[in-house]
């Protein structure tokens, strides 16, 4: 042991010039770490291949990230600051933050397609901001303003550009996302704000395809009550309808049908789409009072239909409507416009009109036509990234 502890204090007493290279090699290191950390960070460099290499003809509707993300932050004056493209990845979060302990968080989605020439269209992204503006109200929130909010979905889509599937192969879903990123304990408002963009090639949201839904009438949950926040995209109205779709989805439906929270006999809309119902030439929808989102494409949808002579009606849909109507489909950005097959409510299964020529099929060609630019937009509804 003597021996031992003897080796050990030689091995320790260096010569100078050893100790002194050993010195210059930490100066060296640390003012290397020094320079790294006053250099500015690297701009996004595109990659210029026309399309990413994917099966553009089986795409689902499941997260395959496209290259950058967009990030802006809100500090506690309230004012954002200019936002920045890096690569897509993960951030970083306090255990306390708003969004994680109190859900205070609010997304929306909007969609990129391209053109057979090439070129790429946004479809009424300045409704997105609005939308989540008055979300963010909801929710005590800052938000970006409406040029800030586009320009930021706009580059993204240009940034992720080879992301975008070729015409007719489907959409890059793009997803804002505003959340409480700072840190607290007690129920408050967050201190902070992130405002997240990024983006994913998508097909139909449907397994289905094009194919008609069949959707069960849920009468034990409800999605929304009166005087809550349903009628805003808050991330809080989705978690508690994934137990109720589950069961539907395990039964072979597509989704599931929501009643209001006090009758529950009149319709609101499905998990993540609105609802309309043909009867003759009369087309009716929930009317939007508070427990329903007021779907960007759904008010497409309404607009078209009355320039094609419908008439279109927004109102207190009863269920027993539903079950004797012509026609029934689902709108929404995701969705996009979904024929309904079947509707099931208690102990009733009621099919519907999915021929080529129904009003859904109709209402359909004219909304993709216009978002895709195979048809005039006559109502400036399309922005073209150049």
């Amino acid at each position: 042991m003597i021996n031992t502890l003897s080796s050990l204090r030689k091995s320790l007493v260096l010569p100078l010039h050893v100790h002194i290279r050993t010195l210059q090699s930490f100066s060296k290191y640390n003012a290397q770490a020094a320079s790294a950390l006053r250099e500015e960070p690297k701009k996004p460099t595109y990659q210029d291949d026309e399309y990413a290499d994917l099966d553009w003809d089986n795409l689902g509707f499941g997260l395959t990230p496209a290259d950058y993300m967009y990030v802006m932050k809100c500090s506690k004056d309230g004012e954002f600051t200019k936002g920045e493209l890096s690569r897509f990845g993960n951030i970083q979060l306090s255990p306390s933050a708003g969004v994680l302990n109190y859900g205070q968080a609010i997304y929306e989605g909007t969609k990129a397609q391209r053109k057979e020439n090439g070129k790429l269209l946004l479809f009424r992204p300045d409704h997105n901001a609005v939308r989540m503006q008055i979300g963010a109200e909801r929710m005590l929130m800052p938000s970006p303003s409406v040029d800030q909010f586009v320009d930021a979905v706009k580059q993204i889509a240009f940034a992720n550009k080879r992301w975008v599937p070729p015409s007719g192969k489907g959409s890059l879903y793009i997803r804002p996302l505003l959340m409480g990123s700072g840190p607290v304990l007690g129920l408050a408002p967050a201190p902070e704000y992130t405002f997240i963009v990024y983006a994913s090639p998508v097909g139909n949201y449907f397994k289905e395809g094009i194919a008609a839904l069949n959707l069960y009438v849920e009468e034990e949950y409800v999605r929304a009550a009166p005087g809550g926040a349903g009628g805003v995209k808050s991330i809080t109205n989705y978690a508690p309808v994934l137990k109720a779709l589950s069961r539907a989805k395990s039964r072979g439906f597509s989704d599931i049908l929501y009643l209001d929270a006090v009758k529950k006999k009149y319709l609101e809309e499905a998990s993540s789409c609105n609802v309309f119902v043909v009867k003759g030439r009369t087309i009716s929808t929930p009317a939007t009072n508070g427990t329903i989102l007021e779907g960007i494409t759904r008010k497409s949808v309404m607009e078209i239909a009355s320039d094609q002579g419908y008439q279109v009606v927004e109102k207190a849909v009863h269920v027993d409507e539903v079950m004797n109507a012509d026609e029934v489909f689902c709108t929404g950005t995701a969705v996009g416009v979904a024929p309904v097959g079947t509707i099931t409510y208690q102990d009733k299964r009621v099919g519907y009109e999915t021929v080529d020529e129904s009003v859904c099929q109709k209402l359909r060609s004219v909304l993709v036509g216009i978002q895709t630019g195979t048809i005039e937009d006559t109502k400036g509804w399309v922005t073209c990234i150049n």
